[in-house]
């Protein structure tokens, strides 16, 4: 991919604590390089991960942040707008200024084989999942994702294997550049776990967001491979590939659509365990993790490690050793016999799938989902016949009013709306209790007076929600 970039001595992030953000700017700390950052809004768990490697961040976007001690390196982050007075100043300033994935790829994945994980749902597990099996079994992987994994203790993995691993967001690069960021990876190996409508601030309907897909697969080299999902969207962009493509998912045993397959799921306290065949061998696994959907992400990874050489028994027994990603059904403590669980659901499809994986874990208790509305998509109408559907699964719900906050967008007017209220009476008509609640301390009252020994609350939101976790556990610890 050409001549390596040259390794800067000092570089500056600004908006340093988004999750591929921070998590570069630790690989690189890591690596002896010297890292300053710039954000708004900091919070857990970026914002401790990066107290503990020792980035100090600056509160707030002002010149003086690159103009003062001048980097030799400015990363730009795509939630960066083109007004923002610190990346004005360094354009101004003439710096040496970069995209996120960029920086990446140069200064980190240009030498080794790209394993790109993409998708709509399951990126970030699958990418813990991935890097863990090729860890476990001898590969020394490095490795970066969009979340905090309990295997590495961080999102980031600097290894002396032939791999990197890395989470490929379909979302933009930065003000400057608005494709894909997945598109800068140079994917060798893609793993595409689905494609649905989402980041309705950027893509204008499904066919736009798959026009981006292809673009990926398009881009792949002839000698690389695909593992592709079942679906309609995926279906349709995978048949633009040159290189070969294996479909897997959970399904029949015997299924010939699938490449490699898990069936005969079963769901326990310590996981699921499951039988797998894939490329013409079979064995049995067990994951320490509930949902079809992690089981599907699980065979995602096995079979990337046997495009890479690794025997599938070997893969497979690695399996018990993942321990998951903070925010993913992460059980955040238990008071009062309420067992709090939060999760970073936020699209129709990730709620439906991560209550039912909840079913499954806990099936004799009763299930109280809590949502906030906060992404630029979930806080529109688009899905508010689909979040009622998802959200009936539990067996009480809470939604947090849309807040009046504009909504960024870049595809037009936002002229409706996500309805609460209107959420919460379908849901209740239907024969599951809901309410709609404006803010945090509400649901934190309503939720502490309606939760009983036994109960089981799941958040579902991509945000901090206001560290509603901690203020709902104090609250049922309160005499």
């Amino acid at each position: 991919m050409g001549s390596p970039a040259k390794s800067p001595g000092h570089v500056h992030f600004v908006a340093v604590a988004g999750t591929g953000m921070g998590s570069l700017a630790g690989l690189l700390k890591q690596r002896g390089l010297r890292v300053t950052g710039s954000d708004e809004g900091v919070y857990p768990p970026m914002s401790t991960a990066l107290e503990r490697w020792g980035i100090p961040v600056s509160i707030g976007f002002r010149p003086e942040n690159v103009l003062e001690d001048r980097p030799d390196l400015v990363v730009i982050g795509n939630a960066v707008r083109r007004d923002n007075p610190e990346a004005r100043a360094a354009i101004d300033a003439g710096l040496t200024i970069t995209s996120f994935p960029d920086a990446l790829y140069d200064h980190a994945i240009r030498d080794k084989h790209s394993v790109v994980v993409t998708g709509t749902h399951g990126k970030t597990t699958t990418t813990g999942l991935l890097a863990t099996l090729l860890l476990e079994c001898g590969r020394d992987p490095s490795m970066l994702v969009g979340g905090i994994t309990a295997n590495f203790d961080g999102s980031f993995r600097d290894g002396g294997g032939p791999e990197f691993v890395v989470e490929g967001d379909e979302y933009d690069t930065a003000f400057f550049d608005k494709t894909p960021k997945f598109l800068h990876y140079h994917a060798e190996t893609l793993v595409l776990t689905s494609i649905e409508f989402d980041h309705a601030d950027i893509y204008r309907d499904l066919a736009h967001l798959e026009g981006e897909f292809t673009k990926l697969v398009r881009a792949m080299p002839e000698d690389g491979t695909i593992l592709a999902a079942p679906g309609e969207s995926v279906d349709r962009v995978v048949a633009k590939a040159s290189c070969r493509v294996l479909r897997y998912g959970v399904g029949d045993a015997d299924d010939p659509a699938l490449d490699l397959c898990a069936h005969a799921l079963e769901p326990g306290p310590e996981g699921t365990r499951f039988a797998l065949r894939a490329l013409g061998e079979s064995a049995l696994a067990r994951l320490p993790m509930h949902g079809r959907h992690n089981v599907a992400n699980a065979l995602a990874a096995v079979g990337v490690l046997l495009v890479r050489g690794v025997s599938l028994e070997r893969a497979a027994a690695a399996l018990p050793a993942f321990r998951g990603v903070k925010r993913r059904q992460e059980v955040r403590g238990e008071a009062a016999g309420v067992l709090v669980v939060d999760d970073f659901a936020h699209h129709p499809t990730a709620v439906r799938e991560t209550l039912m994986a909840l079913r499954a874990r806990w099936p004799e208790r009763r299930l109280v989902a809590v949502f906030e509305p906060r992404s630029n998509t979930s806080r529109r109408a688009i899905f508010q016949a689909e979040f009622a559907e998802a959200l009936s699964l539990a067996d009480r719900v809470v939604v947090q009013r849309v807040a009046d906050d504009p909504i960024y967008s870049a595809t037009g007017e936002v002229s409706e709306r996500l309805d609460a209220s209107r959420l919460a009476e379908a849901l209740t008509t239907a024969g599951t209790p809901a309410a709609a609640l404006p803010d945090v301390p509400a649901i934190v009252d309503h939720l502490a007076h309606a939760c009983e020994p036994g109960d089981v609350v799941v958040t579902l939101s991509n945000g901090g929600f206001g560290d509603i976790w901690g203020k709902l556990l104090a609250a049922l610890e309160a005499p």
